[in-house]
């Protein structure tokens, strides 16, 4: 590229020996024939800046400041020692003629600036502008590039310079963000101080490919009844949480969250345009339960701008993927990813792309496509860690079929749909038991699970089809009743209070228990207090077999006709009132 202008800025003029050197810079550096003009300027004392084209070279007193700001940020060091650290920085450092391409804001407002210049910007990567705020480039033109601002754009105004760092937009990890509430860019909002990080990541980061991964095979518990029984949940799946606003979706991802306590797996939950209320409550909930101990908050919520709600689930995959590298396992909750999309939608149409269908652009699907494929089960060879994703979606008036809802379905590995009815008839989680489903499956299940579970979801899919008939009960046979009180009952067994996670024992009891007929005929409304009672009665009668489930999640024959006699006989002696 030919560049046959340069400007020096300075208060005096260079003498003629100034401008010889000048000129042999430049032509070494270009490899041509370059005669700076001089511009007399009084906004760069003790030094000068020379402008070659979109590069710069600041050697005021100013530049060559910055220039030891940047180095002193990468010196990384413990409490005290840090200072030696920092010392060595200063001794063994001497500023350099750096070029840095530079660039003019053109206009500014709603979270995105336009600016000319900066022709060797890449995608994704971070510009840093005149007044000390960071932006992101998010849109190439052949004329200059579009950019998100991570800060108030108040500070910014057209025709202040921008600077290109040439590094992608990261954010900082490491253990010492658990049990803390950090912003999209990983900064503390609780008040606790600041966090010491172990390292940085990219929050754009290359999905593990298909020899890196293994099988997923190792399950998930949520604690959840109706979800572990039924759509089981492995390490290393993407499960979808979807359904209409109100309906209990931030629920069973808490629920998941309070039952990882004590099971080595850390927990992210990503809020993306939730009301600060909201967190708060979800933040003391987890304190009050212990689980902020594993658990990290990381919030852009409605008052954030659309640049920070769009980078929050990357940012959050990020820190999860830290983990996962390390071999621990991971789940990460992204919620909700419609406002996530609205939020990008934002973006796209300030930056004037062309909107699609609903006013999506067309890129949309890669949006959560490139997040959501870095969920994964790592090799042996890489550590064996996992990442498990619950993304929310949230529906209108049930609309599976809109264009979020279906480019998330289509991308996971299978959702868990809460229906609005279900929710008001009290059904609670309210699954519908239709709609969801897991393509994981059994393999997520322990092999006690998936044989207790037995021929559940059949007879509550049949329960669900004879449900219309219950109007007309007094006409039906007697055969057809009873397959109506059986389907009933299993329907408010699985209705669960939140914030009472079932362990994988508890789960085997209550579907040996129910399966066998030791629940039938008891009262719709004492379903869950007799449930409860039941386990303890379990526990009690058979402590061996009731041990070698939850140490081994096996379950031998002699087991289960153990507890299904326990069960029965519990039932018989009308111990559920006692």
């Amino acid at each position: 590229m030919k560049r046959s202008k340069a400007y020096i800025y300075s208060a005096s003029k260079p003498s003629d020996d100034q401008l010889k050197r000048f000129c042999a810079f430049l032509k070494n550096k270009y490899g041509e024939k370059i005669t700076p003009e001089w511009v007399e300027s009084d906004m760069y004392p003790g030094g000068f800046r020379l402008e070659v084209g979109d590069d710069v070279y600041d050697w005021s007193v100013s530049g060559r400041l910055d220039q030891l700001k940047r180095r002193l940020a990468e010196v990384r060091g413990e409490g005290v020692k840090i200072v030696p650290l920092i010392r060595e920085a200063i001794s063994n450092w001497s500023p350099e003629a750096i070029a840095e391409e530079t660039g003019k804001v053109v206009s500014v407002g709603d979270g995105i600036v336009n600016a000319s210049g900066l022709p060797h910007a890449s995608y994704g990567e971070i510009v840093v502008f005149e007044c000390g705020v960071k932006g992101m480039v998010q849109d190439l033109r052949p004329d200059g590039c579009g950019v998100i601002v991570f800060g108030d754009c108040g500070e910014i105004s057209a025709g202040s310079s921008v600077r290109r760092t040439s590094r992608t937009a990261g954010i900082p990890v490491g253990s010492g963000f658990l049990g803390r509430v950090v912003d999209a860019l990983g900064n503390p909002v609780d008040g606790k101080g600041e966090i010491e990080a172990e390292g940085y990541r990219p929050i754009e980061f290359a999905a593990p490919g298909i020899i890196d991964r293994q099988p997923v095979n190792k399950p998930m518990e949520t604690g959840l009844l109706a979800i572990d029984s039924m759509f089981p949940i492995g390490r290393g799946q993407r499960e979808l949480i979807i359904g209409d606003r109100q309906t209990g979706k931030t629920a069973i991802a808490l629920d998941t969250i309070l039952n990882q306590k004590g099971k080595d797996v850390i927990c992210i939950y990503v809020a993306i345009g939730q009301k600060a209320s909201s967190v708060v409550r979800l933040v003391d909930t987890l304190q009050k339960a212990g689980a902020m101990d594993y658990t990290i908050v990381m919030e852009a919520g409605a008052g954030a701008s659309a640049p920070m709600q769009y980078i929050a689930p990357y940012a959050g995959c990020a820190l999860a993927e830290h983990f996962m590298y390390t071999g621990k396992d991971v789940l990460i909750v992204y919620d909700d990813l419609s406002k996530h999309a609205v939020a990008y939608r934002t973006l796209s149409l300030l930056l004037e792309r062309a909107p699609g269908r609903e006013a999506y652009p067309g890129d949309v699907f890669y949006l959560h496509s490139r997040l959501l494929e870095r969920a994964a089960h790592l090799s042996d060879e890489l550590g064996g860690g996992s990442m498990t994703a619950l993304p929310i979606v949230e529906t209108q008036a049930g609309d599976v079929s809109a264009y979020i809802p279906t480019n998330v379905i289509s991308i996971t590995d299978g959702q868990i749909f809460l229906e609005t009815e279900l929710f008001f008839e009290g059904q609670r989680p309210a699954v519908n038991i239709g709609l969801s489903v897991s393509r994981v499956g059994g393999a997520a299940q322990t092999k006690a699970v998936k044989k207790a579970v037995g021929s559940l979801r059949l007879d509550l899919a049949q329960y669900r089809e004879m449900e219309v008939f219950m109007q007309f009960a007094s006409d039906l046979d007697e055969v057809t009743k009873r397959q109506l009180q059986y389907g009933q009952g299993l329907m408010h067994l699985l209705r669960q209070p939140q914030y009472n996670p079932y362990s994988q024992l508890d789960e085997v009891i209550l579907l040996i228990a129910a399966t066998s007929g030791a629940m039938t005929g008891i009262a719709l409304e004492k379903q869950y207090d007799y449930a409860r009672k039941l386990i303890e009665y379990v526990n009690a009668q058979c402590p061996l077999q009731c041990a070698e489930i939850a140490s081994t999640g096996q379950l031998p024959d002699e087991a289960k006709t153990a507890i299904a006699d326990a069960a029965l006989k519990f039932r018989e002696e009308g111990r559920a009132d006692a």
